[in-house]
C-alpha cells in the first residue's frame, strides 16, 4: 500500500517519464547484477557535483582576490580624476560644481600631483607628492582614514607637515616628529645656474593602504604647501568619489561630455589597465579549464547509459512490442540521464556556494588543524583567502553543466531507440 501511495503523484506524468524515474531510483532495490550500474550512476552524479563545486569555488576566490586588490587600490586612487590639458585648473570650484551635478558623484576634492625626492641624512627616495585639502580629502580617499600617529587635519597650510606611506617612512628611517627634506625637480634659475628647490617638512603621521606600491611611494602634504613649493597656479585636478565604483567608466564618459573642452577625465580602471586585463584573461582560462572537468564528469553518463541500455534490452523490446515508438524509448533514457545531470549539478551548485560562502571559516580551521599557513603575511599582502561568489559566474556554470549532461544522454538514448524487439527477445 505505501508503494502504491507513493506512485499516485506520478500517474499524471507521461509513461516515458515514469519509467525513466523508475530506472533512476532502481538502485536501492536493484538486483545484484544491477548494483554496478547503480554505482556508476552515483559516481557520474558525484563527478558532476564535484566539478561544478570546484568551478564555483575557484571563480569565487578569484573574484575575492580581485575585489580585495581593487578595494586596496581605491584607498589611494580616486574613482574618477578630472584634469586639464593646461596642467592645472584655473577655477576648480566651478569644475567641482559641474561634476556634482551628476547623481553618481558623492564627493569631490582638489589635489596637486607632483614628483619629488625625500632626503634624510644620506638616504634619498623618490616619491609621488600629493597636495590635498585636509577638510575634503577624507571624503574621497580612504587613506585619510588609515593614518597612524596623526590624521590629515595636522596638514596645516604654511606649517609644511607631511604624512608618508608606511614603507616610505621605513625606507627613510623616520618616525613621527622627524624632519625630512623634500627636493623639487623644478629648480630655481640663479646666476650660478639652476638650483633645486628644497623644503624641510615635519613628519606628522604615516598611512598604510595595504598596497605596497602606494605605501612605498606616496606622500601627502597640504594643498597650499604643494602649490607654493611647485609654483603651481592652481590644483592639478579634482578627485571624485562615486556611489558605485563599478560605474566609474560610464560616469567618466558622461562627465567628459558635460564638462567644457580642455578637461581630461580618467577613471580608476584606466590607471591599471594591464593588471585588470590580465586578471580577466586568467579568469576566462580557469573557467575553460575547469569546465573541461565538468565535461569529463558529464560524459561519464555515456558509459552509464550504455550499460543501462545493454542491461534493459528485454524491457526495451517489451515496450516496443506494446506499441512504444522509438522516440518514446529514447525519451525514457534521456529522462534517466538528465535526472543524474540535474541532481549532480544542483548538489554541486549548492555545495560550491556553501563552501564559497564559508571559506573565511573553513580555511582558518584547516590551517589550525594542519598547522600550516597557506598565505603567509611575510610573502603575500593578502593573508586571508577572500571569496566573492557572483550570480554572473554561477548561472553560466549551472547552465553549461546541464547542457553537457543532456548532450551526453543523446547517443545512448538513440541506440536504445534502435533496438529490434525480435533480436532482443531471441534468447529470453
Amino acid at each position: 500500500m505505501p508503494s502504491a501511495y507513493r506512485m499516485v503523484p506520478l500517474l499524471n506524468l507521461p509513461y516515458e517519464v515514469r519509467i525513466g524515474l523508475r530506472y533512476t531510483r532502481a538502485g536501492r532495490r536493484a538486483r545484484r547484477r544491477n548494483a554496478f550500474i547503480s554505482f556508476i550512476s552515483a559516481v557520474s552524479m558525484a563527478g558532476i557535483a564535484l566539478g561544478v563545486a570546484a568551478l564555483i569555488v575557484v571563480l569565487s576566490v578569484m573574484n575575492g582576490f580581485v575585489k580585495e586588490v581593487r578595494e586596496r587600490m581605491l584607498a589611494a586612487v580616486a574613482h574618477v580624476e578630472i584634469g586639464s590639458t593646461g596642467g592645472h585648473l584655473i577655477d576648480p570650484q566651478s569644475v567641482i560644481a559641474q561634476a556634482k551635478r551628476n547623481p553618481e558623484v558623492t564627493a569631490a576634492a582638489p589635489f596637486v600631483n607632483a614628483q619629488g625626492m625625500f632626503a634624510q641624512g644620506d638616504i634619498v627616495r623618490g616619491a609621488l607628492v600629493r597636495g590635498v585639502d585636509p577638510a575634503l580629502e577624507p571624503e574621497v580617499s580612504d587613506i585619510a582614514r588609515k593614518t597612524a600617529g596623526g590624521d590629515v587635519s595636522l596638514l596645516v597650510d604654511g606649517q609644511f607637515n607631511v604624512i608618508l606611506g608606511i614603507e616610505l617612512a621605513r625606507a627613510l628611517r623616520v618616525t613621527v616628529g622627524d624632519k625630512v627634506t623634500l627636493i623639487s625637480p623644478q629648480g630655481t634659475v640663479t646666476p650660478a645656474g639652476v638650483v633645486p628647490r628644497l623644503r624641510q617638512f615635519t613628519v606628522v603621521g604615516t598611512f598604510s593602504s595595504g598596497h605596497f606600491e602606494f605605501d612605498s611611494s606616496l606622500a601627502m602634504i597640504h594643498l597650499g604647501d604643494a602649490q607654493r613649493l611647485y609654483r603651481a597656479e592652481g590644483p592639478t585636478g579634482v578627485r571624485l568619489r562615486l556611489r558605485d565604483a563599478e560605474r566609474a567608466p560610464q560616469v567618466a564618459g558622461e562627465l567628459a561630455r558635460s564638462l567644457p573642452a580642455g578637461m581630461l577625465v580618467r577613471d580608476w580602471s584606466r590607471q591599471n589597465p594591464t593588471y585588470f586585463a590580465a586578471v580577466r584573461a586568467e579568469k576566462r582560462m580557469m573557467f575553460i579549464i575547469l569546465t573541461l572537468i565538468v565535461a569529463v564528469a558529464a560524459f561519464n553518463l555515456v558509459s552509464t547509459l550504455v550499460m543501462t541500455v545493454t542491461e534493459k534490452q528485454a524491457d526495451i523490446a517489451i515496450l516496443r512490442t506494446l506499441g512504444a515508438s522509438p522516440r518514446s524509448v529514447m525519451a525514457v533514457f534521456i529522462v534517466q540521464g538528465a535526472l543524474i545531470g540535474v541532481f549532480g549539478t544542483l548538489i554541486g551548485a549548492g555545495g560550491g556556494l556553501l563552501l564559497a560562502a564559508n571559506l573565511d571559516v573553513l580555511v582558518p580551521a584547516i590551517e589550525r588543524l594542519m598547522n600550516v599557513q597557506f598565505l603567509p603575511r611575510e610573502v603575500y599582502f593578502i593573508s586571508a583567502l577572500p571569496s566573492d561568489p557572483r550570480a554572473a559566474d554561477i548561472v553560466p556554470i549551472t547552465v553549461i553543466s546541464l547542457v553537457l549532461s543532456l548532450v551526453a544522454t543523446l547517443y545512448p538514448s538513440w541506440r536504445a531507440s534502435r533496438t529490434r524487439p525480435a533480436e532482443a527477445l531471441r534468447y529470453d
